[in-house]
This record gives C-alpha cells, structure tokens and sequence, in this order.
C-alpha cells in the first residue's frame, strides 16, 4: 500500500436519553476499522433519531442502521451514491414492514449516514438530523431539515437563526418508515485532511450553534471525551431530547478516485423487487 493509499479517521460517538424522554430512540453506528470491505467501499457512519410520538422510535432508528449497513456493503461494485440510495430505500422498507407486523402504528426515524471514500463526503440524508463539516474553524451545515421550518427557511420566509427556537422546528415532512418509498437526498462534497465531520440529532444541534460546533471541536485538547462533553453541555441549555453525536477527524485520506459508473448489481429488497414485477 502506497503513501497516499493510507486513511487516518479518528471517530468518535456518544448517545444519551436526556433530562426529559424515558428511552433512548437515538442510535449511532461507527465504521468498523478493522473491517476489510472498508478498504474498498469507503468508511461509513450512521446516525438515526426515532421519533418520539411514534412506537417504537428505538426500533426503528436501530433496525435502520442496520439495514441501511448491511445493504450498503453488500453492494460489491457499485456507486457510492447508489449503495446509498438503496441503503436507504432498504432501510425504509425494512422499519415500514416492522410496523404492520408489530401492529404498532406509525414507526419512524431519520437517518443521516456519511461515506468517506478518496477525497469525497457522499452523503444520505432524510430527516432533521444533521451533517456539518468543519474546516479552518468555519462550520458548515451540509444537509437541509426536512421539516416545515426547514421548508420555510429554504423559501426564505423564515431566517435560519430562528430554527432553533421554533415552536414547530421538529415537525418532519419526511422520514423513513412512513410511506412505502421515499426520496432521501443523495449528494456528495470534497474534503481533505485537517477537515472534521459532525453528525448530531436535533437534541443537540437545536442547544449548539453552528459556530459553537467549530470552536469546540477545534480547539479541544481532549477529543476522546468530546462528544460527551457537547450532549451535556446541550442538556444544561435545556434540550428536551435524546441527544447524539458523532465526530470525525480527517487525520489523512487517500488519494484514489472512485468510478461513478454502474454495474448490474443492484441490492434492492426483495420485497421491492416484487413491485416492479
């Protein structure tokens, strides 16, 4: 393996049920290092949040993960935009049927997951969790809420500094779980080494502004108990929900390209498949 073959992530994780909820229906998932389908596909990290005025939210954001994992490295050849748009589509299937067979109304969750592959941050997204990248002490939120407010925001009838606040900030608009298909969005960004990724449920991007996120994962000396530090700094702003974290550090990335291109492998549940018969 050549010098510019070698990748250096340092990731970090934390969940906690909060001040106020009685579960945890968060659930985090790290990419396994030790994991040889990684060398090919890429690392991958997960974050999903159960929603609360459903059943079984920690069902749901669980078996999420899961799916969409499973799915993901079973795609031998494909895309990274495409392994992620069927992981999703897998996901959603998979917590849809669980809820007709547990008879248990409407399951939910959100899901945010990131594939660094090369020097790309492909991204799948559905949801109101969150994606930042951190780079020369500036944060940038990479993915839209899909929620009304996030609606209002991207119609500019609502200022972004007022989501926070918002009596109606966690109203989704869409999830998995909910409707036999859904529409995640799939894109991707350029990043390089020295860049830093959060991935957070609301329960603490709500409480941490985005400006806090840079300065406090930049400048800590202790970055093993970070994400901890930043839930319960969350909880002493109040935050009234399970609050999760992940932290990435781009220590050093490869160099290689990854081929855009298709083949005919296509992961679809069979479930899906039947559809289209």
């Amino acid at each position: 393996m050549s010098e510019s073959d070698v990748v250096e992530i340092k990731s970090y994780s934390y969940t906690h049920v909060g001040k106020v909820r009685d579960d945890n229906q968060d659930a985090v998932r790290l990419c396994d290092p030790v994991d040889e389908l990684t060398i090919a596909d890429g690392h991958l990290y997960g974050i999903a949040d159960g929603m609360g005025g459903y059943a079984h939210g920690g069902v749901a954001s669980s078996l999420a993960l899961e799916t969409f994992f499973e799915t993901f490295y079973a795609a031998n050849g494909v895309a990274p935009s495409q392994k992620l748009r069927v992981g999703v589509q897998n996901a959603n299937l998979s917590v849809y049927q669980t809820s007709q067979r547990l008879k248990a109304g409407r399951m939910g969750t959100t899901l945010t997951a990131v594939n660094i592959v090369g020097r790309k941050l492909h991204i799948a997204h559905i949801g109101d969790s969150r994606a930042y990248l951190i780079r020369d002490r500036k944060s940038t939120c990479l993915t839209n809420d899909h929620t009304q407010v996030g609606e209002l925001v991207r119609m500019r009838v609502l200022s972004p500094e007022k989501v926070r606040t918002h009596s109606q900030r966690s109203k989704l608009e869409k999830c998995l779980g909910m409707e036999l298909f859904v529409q995640p969005d799939i894109f991707n960004v350029p990043v390089k080494p020295g860049d830093i990724v959060v991935l957070c449920s609301d329960g603490v991007w709500a409480m941490i502004q985005d400006d806090e996120f840079a300065q406090l994962v930049t400048d800590t000396k202790d970055p093993e108990n970070l994400c901890k530090h930043i839930v319960e700094l969350a909880m002493e702003r109040d935050s009234d929900d399970n609050l999760s974290i992940i932290i990435l550090y781009l220590h050093q990335l490869a160099t290689a390209k990854v081929d855009e291109k298709t083949n005919s492998f296509w992961p679809l549940s069979d479930a899906i498949r039947r559809l289209f018969k």
